[in-house]
């Protein structure tokens, strides 16, 4: 069995304020010891399960936020952007579950830190009219590579909105939201116990993986920040306008939309 841990920060135990989760502030470096403890915890449980081989996916920010010489070495760290398949990059290598540590919800939801791959860009994103986070988004870029979610972990408004997407999967709370930067956690030690318990729990009871599903188009519909934002994407022409600050495409697949999405993320910097 090949496990692909894939590891935010946001939804980690005891994180809660954007100063915690980007870089060149002192509690950044704290919090990402914390998120390099979490991320420790789920490959123990991964190889609790009787995983043979486990890669961790750092998936937070630029992506070089787990601390490698703490991390454990029995694991594979796969790190650093851009990468096609970003959040589950290494499914494509004959994995046989995802799990997905430290998550949080989607954009304008009552979580802590909540937001959608790019907090000054995206305020909404639907697949096929259905309404996804980063959890929702990335578990079906793993399932279009035959890779299933078994585990994952965050505050209550993360587990609240995405359990129905994953109903094989087994969830951990680490954190219960009182607001966009306030909760109740469970102690980091706590946490780490439940998360490798919670990826023992769901290694064992996952599905078998399914083939690769077939390449089919996908509509996307993203709602930007601003209209500024709006502006700026339909400068890329197969976007069409439909608001001042909803637009639509149209992608080959679920990874071409992944990618295109990424790359709109990318190109929002010209207006920070």
């Amino acid at each position: 069995m090949k496990v692909l841990i894939s590891t935010d920060i946001e939804g980690v135990a005891g994180v809660y304020h954007p100063e915690q989760v980007r870089p060149g502030n002192p509690e950044y470096e704290r919090a990402r010891r914390l998120m390099t403890d979490e991320a420790n915890a789920a490959i123990a449980g991964a190889f609790d399960a009787g995983a043979a081989e486990v890669w961790v996916n750092d998936s937070h920010g630029g992506f070089r936020n787990l601390l490698p010489d703490l991390l454990d070495p029995r694991a594979q760290a796969v790190q650093g952007k851009p990468r096609y398949l970003s959040m589950v990059s290494g499914v494509e290598h004959g994995m046989d579950a995802v799990c997905m540590v430290g998550y949080h919800a989607k954009a304008q939801a009552p979580g802590i830190l909540a937001h959608t791959i790019n907090s000054f860009a995206f305020a909404g994103i639907w697949l096929d009219g259905q309404e996804v986070g980063e959890a929702g988004l990335y578990g079906a870029l793993a399932a279009s590579y035959g890779v299933p979610v078994a585990m994952a972990s965050g505050d209550d408004a993360f587990i609240a909105e995405t359990q129905p997407q994953f109903p094989q999967a087994h969830f951990v709370q680490t954190k219960r939201a009182t607001g966009q930067n306030s909760g109740i956690s469970l102690s980091p030690a706590a946490a780490c116990s439940a998360i490798r318990a919670g990826v023992v729990a769901g290694l064992a009871q996952r599905v078998a993986p399914d083939r690769p599903a077939p390449a089919q188009p996908v509509a996307v519909r993203l709602r930007t920040q601003t209209p500024a934002l709006a502006d700026l994407f339909c400068q890329w022409p197969t976007l069409a306008r439909t608001g001042g600050v909803e637009l639509t495409f149209g992608a080959p697949t679920i990874e071409a939309a992944v990618r295109m999405l990424n790359c709109l993320s990318a190109m929002s910097s010209m207006l920070r």
